[in-house]
């Protein structure tokens, strides 16, 4: 799908850098108001308007990712049924769903404070506990978006139905965002496998232009593997979506890629 629709690997690639800049305020205000121990032991002191404006920051961080997102999903969707999508028009059906992501924005933020918080505080049993529940919370929720921009429905419904979805369709979800996710591995493997001999080189003969050379390479090469990550689990979501929840194979897919990839568990239908 995504050989018929490179451009849309750019979605990901934009977000990161609106992200940045969107942020970037909240961020330097929450530093600006915090303030660094004299006894040094260099701990930072951050004031409440330190905390409402990092909270901010996660909150406005989360609904750019979350609206590029959605207009990989949408464009995803619009191929699987027959569409011809775009970089502008998968932006404009994003655009439609402006109002719509902003509640899953803040709840994806809020849940992601309070992790990183339990996870700061707990010890080393603790955190490894914290990042399961984070990874059970992202597995349950992987498609309240599709459900929320596709279906136009509200957070609250978009959840319920995503979580009975997942109990469906579990091994599919974990396999499918395992495999998502080596995949990126093994790309960045061989990007670091080029760009690190380059590296050593430059290090080995103290030429700080080679080095420098190999650390562009393998940024870019990292960049484009997140971006390609990224526009592959939105095409695994939405394909997931339409199989676990409408009940339908999804364009782009024949019946065997489906039946073997989405095989429906004993005594259960897929919808």
């Amino acid at each position: 799908m995504l050989r018929h629709d490179k451009e849309l690997i750019l979605l990901p690639v934009v977000a990161s850098i609106a992200s940045a800049i969107a942020v970037a305020p909240f961020l330097g205000g929450a530093f600006l108001s915090s303030s660094i121990s004299g006894a040094g032991d260099g701990e930072v002191s951050m004031s409440i308007l330190g905390w409402v404006l990092l909270f901010l920051a996660y909150v406005v961080g989360a609904y750019v990712t979350i609206f590029f997102q959605s207009a990989l999903v949408l464009a995803a969707n619009d191929r699987m049924t027959g569409g011809n999508p775009t970089l502008g028009s998968a932006l404009q059906m994003a655009g439609r769903n402006a109002g719509r992501i902003l509640p899953w924005a803040l709840i994806s933020a809020t849940v992601s404070v309070v992790l990183q918080a339990i996870q700061e505080r707990a010890g080393f049993i603790g955190r490894i506990v914290v990042g399961l529940v984070g990874l059970a919370w992202t597995l349950v929720t992987m498609l309240v978006l599709p459900i929320l921009v596709i279906e136009q429905v509200g957070v609250g419904d978009a959840l319920k139905r995503s979580a009975a979805a997942f109990k469906r369709t579990w091994g599919e979800n974990v396999v499918g965002n395992g495999g998502v996710g080596l995949v990126g591995f093994l790309l960045f493997l061989v990007g670091l496998v080029v760009a690190g001999p380059i590296i050593a080189i430059g290090a080995s003969r103290s030429n700080v232009p080679i080095i420098v050379v190999g650390v562009i390479l393998l940024v870019i090469w990292s960049i484009l593997v997140s971006a390609f990550s990224s526009a592959l689990s939105a095409v695994f979501r939405t394909a997931l979506y339409r199989y676990a929840v409408l009940g339908e194979e999804p364009g782009g897919f024949s019946h065997e890629m489906v039946a073997e990839a989405f095989r429906p568990k004993r005594g259960r239908t897929a919808a």
